[in-house]
């Protein structure tokens, strides 16, 4: 019934765990985001990494879907978390304790695999952030006894993830608090704001200073051999192995990992975003030495994963490179922003991108670990490095 005895509509939920199966609708009520609509959330399906699945809550008010959520069941072992072994003792110890700690099954309302708000979304006009809330919650409540009876699996950590400081989800303080989900500052998000007036590269370059022009142009002659081209649908599949193999060199290069792509990640992606999502091999003569990937989402320009030969890489500044090239293409097709996402914060300031704060809420299952302990373990999986800003132009805006 979707109307109770006083005729009251009903606020219900429903939870899918294929895209096919999602209601009609769905795409219509997120179409400002492309990570929530079943383009991107099909590809994803055919390729996430082996320990993650998807599930897709709808929220409807009677039979109205009125709010949506993407929540990932990721399995954590200690061997995808932490990718280099160490030889320090005290290294090892601090390892082990944090994989007992983590180890497990976790819920992550929102995408691990990106950095960003992309997980919820709800019609405010047609339901309030304290009647999604609550049907959420009881949506995860279904979630993790399901994963108990289907897998005979805890799950020990539930993430929301990634608000910057000025969501109105922050405002919710009395439903994390009855969940015990607490507040942590996780590294910033790299955005670069493009200025309405530019319209070609030629006015990103004139508008850094003396130091930096000299360094723009240093690089682009140290990789005045290298060439880019957009990969097809057909060379992502037949060339899957060496693109994932240049991904792997930088992914087995960070220090804390959750997970692993599958080797068919890109061509998956391609085949579902289309012209939305792009792929620029970098070729040396013609070998494939690096790639950067690219998702077109309305005006924002979203970075994905790259990978490249790290022999070549200092070299060449393939990576700097690569983030001139992002700017380039972000200004040349009218974006207003481009999400440079959050590693190597240094040399993105230096090309443009500003640091915005984020924050997470997550809580451990277990109510021995305390909240002070879930704080250290944030803080050494995603430790808030020091660094310090560049200011490539003029202005110091």
């Amino acid at each position: 019934s979707i109307q109770n005895s006083n005729g009251i509509i009903l606020i219900h939920y429903k939870i899918y765990r294929n895209v096919s199966e999602l209601p009609k609708g769905w795409n219509a009520l997120c179409s400002h985001d492309i990570f929530l609509r079943t383009g991107f959330l099909k590809g994803l399906e055919s390729s996430l990494p082996t320990n993650m699945s998807g599930y897709y809550i709808g929220i409807f008010k009677g039979e109205n879907l009125v709010g949506i959520t993407i929540v990932q069941r990721v399995q954590m072992y200690a061997d995808d978390i932490f990718r280099k072994s160490s030889r320090n003792i005290l290294k090892q110890f601090a390892k082990q304790l944090v994989s007992k700690i983590v180890k497990g099954n976790a819920l992550v309302v929102g995408n691990l695999m990106h950095t960003g708000q992309h997980g919820i979304y709800y019609n405010e006009k047609e339901i309030s952030q304290n009647d999604y809330l609550s049907q959420l919650e009881k949506a995860l409540d279904d979630l993790i006894l399901e994963i108990r009876t289907k897998f005979n699996k805890k799950v020990r950590i539930i993430l929301f993830k990634d608000y910057f400081e000025d969501d109105i989800i922050h405002e919710n303080t009395s439903f994390f608090k009855a969940n015990n989900l607490y507040k942590a500052q996780v590294q910033p998000n790299m955005v670069f704001t493009i200025p309405e007036t530019w319209k070609k590269t030629e006015d990103y370059i004139s508008a850094f200073n003396k130091k930096y022009r000299r360094r723009y142009r240093i690089a682009r002659k140290k990789a005045s051999n290298l060439s880019y081209k957009e990969l097809d649908t057909e060379y992502l599949k037949d060339y899957s192995k060496a693109i994932f193999s240049l991904y792997e060199t930088v992914s087995d290069n960070a220090r804390v990992n959750s997970f692993k792509l599958q080797e068919q990640h890109f061509y998956q992606l391609k085949v579902h975003l289309k012209d939305d999502f792009k792929v620029i091999g970098v070729f040396l003569k013609e070998e494939l030495v690096g790639f950067y990937t690219l998702i077109l989402n309305d005006k924002t320009l979203e970075t994905y994963f790259l990978g490249y030969n790290k022999e070549l890489q200092h070299q060449y500044q393939m990576y700097l490179n690569m983030l001139f090239n992002m700017a380039s293409f972000g200004i040349e097709n009218g974006f207003k922003t481009i999400v440079y996402a959050r590693t190597a914060m240094e040399i993105k300031s230096s090309i443009g991108a500003k640091p915005k704060a984020m924050s997470i809420y997550l809580n451990h299952t277990n109510s021995f670990i305390a909240n002070t302990v879930l704080k250290g373990i944030v803080k050494y999986m995603n430790p808030m490095r020091k660094w310090e800003e560049r200011y490539p132009f003029d202005n110091k805006k």
